[in-house]
């Protein structure tokens, strides 16, 4: 049986094929990545390295063929582009006769109201149209997605948000990894969806957490989305990605990932690291690098 990642230099396909390499010979494991010098060391560790970009459907045929099992991890980008993308990838595991597909979607897809629902809506039905055995790995949210505002915290300023009361279902991207990991490689997980949510937190909640951590107080600064762009201005963000920032506080508030699930104990055969655990982990990663 020969399985293969996509996106596999990124940071979540990365932790991926680490894992699967702990149980899967490395010859039954190949990788699709834009560009392979970029993934030359597993190429060194026996792992076959396609060429594969979303944007070039003739070379995800080339990629994808003798292919059995087949990771897709979403692409960056406007939702435009990456539906664009996803789609060319489905018609491709399609046409190569892929057997089964996995796929990294965002909690409730089908009725999500955040922006960055509509691609992962358009990709899960392309999937189903095919016919194909698939599993949606609906993911929550990354904790290292709120690296930048630790790094924040650890300035002394404080902690800025218009998610009101939102809750979130942080979790490591380890244990996001380790369940693609467990679907890709296991059985009975043929035409599935599995809500990937840590416990539900606010905004205010996650503060106090990292407070503890970090063995300080931390202040939690809530204000409105025009203000909230302006801070994110102030501190040198992009202008081009501050929209998108603004939409997930708003998507945050509005409840869109408060989505109380246990399938991430159902793939990974226990809970998600506790946050605090979380948290010294994310911040221990910030320090090394400052």
């Amino acid at each position: 049986m020969k399985m293969l990642v996509t996106g596999a230099s990124g940071k979540l396909g990365t932790k991926i094929v680490e894992i699967l390499l702990k149980t899967v010979p490395a010859n039954q494991l190949a990788v699709s990545v834009r560009k392979p010098e970029k993934a030359e060391g597993l190429r060194a560790r026996g792992v076959e390295v396609r060429q594969g970009d979303f944007d070039q459907p003739e070379s995800l045929d080339t990629s994808f063929a003798g292919i059995d099992r087949l990771l897709i991890i979403s692409a960056d980008g406007d939702n435009e582009t990456r539906i664009r993308q996803h789609t060319n990838a489905v018609a491709a595991a399609e046409r190569a006769g892929v057997k089964f597909i996995a796929y990294t979607s965002i909690v409730n897809a089908q009725e999500s109201k955040i922006f960055l629902a509509p691609t992962h809506k358009t990709t899960e039905e392309a999937i189903l149209e095919t016919g194909i055995p698939y599993s949606f790995l609906r993911n929550n949210w990354y904790l290292e997605n709120e690296v930048s505002s630790i790094q924040g915290v650890l300035a002394g300023a404080p902690w800025v948000t218009s998610a009101g009361n939102g809750k979130v279902g942080w979790a490591l991207q380890q244990d996001y990894a380790e369940a693609a990991a467990a679907v890709l490689t296991g059985s009975g997980h043929e035409n599935t969806i599995y809500e990937l949510s840590g416990p539900l937190l606010t905004q205010d909640e996650l503060a106090t957490a990292l407070g503890t951590v970090l063995g300080k107080e931390v202040t939690v600064q809530q204000v409105d989305d025009a203000a909230y762009a302006e801070i994110m201005k102030s501190v040198g963000v992009p202008e081009f990605l501050i929209p998108m920032l603004v939409d997930i506080q708003k998507g945050i508030r509005e409840g869109e990932l408060a989505i109380e699930s246990k399938d991430f104990e159902k793939l990974l055969g226990r809970p998600v690291v506790p946050i605090k655990e979380a948290l010294t982990q994310v911040s221990n990663e910030i320090s090394k690098i400052n």
